[in-house]
């Protein structure tokens, strides 16, 4: 006889207890059912409904253009596939910055609307209000600090950032700024490996790395990035684990061949 284990969900104070006994967090991401179900059967702890969706799942050049209404489509879709993975979902561009009541409005509406349990924020001392807020009305946040993708034409570029002290330090001043608020975990992405390794000292809170180095206390990637779904984009921090671009186009050429062989549907495949 099976007996249905149940499925314990992943909480913000399971991955302190994690962090603590030096156990890594595993983060990937995921926009919409099917991919979820997969992520999150896999035993992946949090799944990030990130802004990236704007890149991967609608074509843009900046992660700028999605709106919150479109996020809170995404995460609708991620929550109703995860049973055991937190959801963490991005706070799009604009629906933050420079305005804490409207920041908490966003995160109230992902919270409410798409079930998540806990959005992302990018940046430091500059959103503490926002972050004050959102933490007040009882909803979870994630920082994330170093390359933050919503300020791209501040930067310029996307390499590495606080390679120099002066943005170093500041980094290292946000990220206990972030715990001192009341933030659950920090992102580190595209910092020097050594720097991410001090700031996870410094911290009690966990850190998640993207291309931030070993010392984190877990790591995310781009699900269409590691699975190899999107051909060009390499960076050195990017490991695919699979070639998926390869192996659904070869399907889909077999498919469209078939089709025009008349070999597909055969008899057997009739009613």
């Amino acid at each position: 006889m099976s007996v249905n284990k149940e499925v314990k969900r992943i909480t913000t104070h399971i991955l302190q207890e994690m962090k603590n006994r030096g156990e890594k967090i595993a983060m990937l991401t995921a926009y919409d059912f099917s991919m979820a179900a997969i992520v999150d059967n896999a035993g992946t702890d949090i799944i990030l409904v990130g802004d990236s969706a704007s890149n991967v799942m609608a074509g843009h050049e900046t992660t700028l253009p999605i709106t919150l209404d479109q996020m809170i489509y995404h995460a609708a879709s991620v929550v109703r596939a995860a049973k055991r993975a937190l959801v963490i979902v991005d706070l799009p561009f604009g629906s933050y910055q420079g305005n804490s009541k409207e920041a908490l409005a966003s995160a109230i509406r992902i919270m409410k609307e798409a079930g998540a349990h806990g959005v992302k924020l990018e940046g430091g001392v500059e959103i503490a209000e926002s972050v004050t807020r959102i933490l007040a009305a009882g909803i979870p946040v994630m920082g994330h600090l170093g390359l933050t993708p919503q300020s791209i034409y501040k930067f310029g570029t996307y390499t590495v950032r606080a390679k120099e002290e002066a943005e170093a330090a500041k980094l290292k001043d946000d990220a206990l700024k972030l715990q001192e608020l009341g933030c659950f975990a920090i992102v580190l992405e595209k910092i020097p490996a050594k720097l991410a390794a001090e700031v996870s000292r410094s911290v009690s809170i966990p850190t998640i790395g993207i291309g931030a180095g070993q010392h984190c206390d877990g790591q995310v990637l781009v699900i269409h990035d590691m699975l190899g779904i999107n051909k060009g984009f390499k960076p050195r921090f990017l490991r695919q684990y699979a070639n998926l671009f390869d192996v659904m186009n070869d399907a889909i050429t077999n498919y469209v061949g078939d089709v025009k062989a008349r070999s597909f549907p055969n008899e057997k495949e009739e009613y």
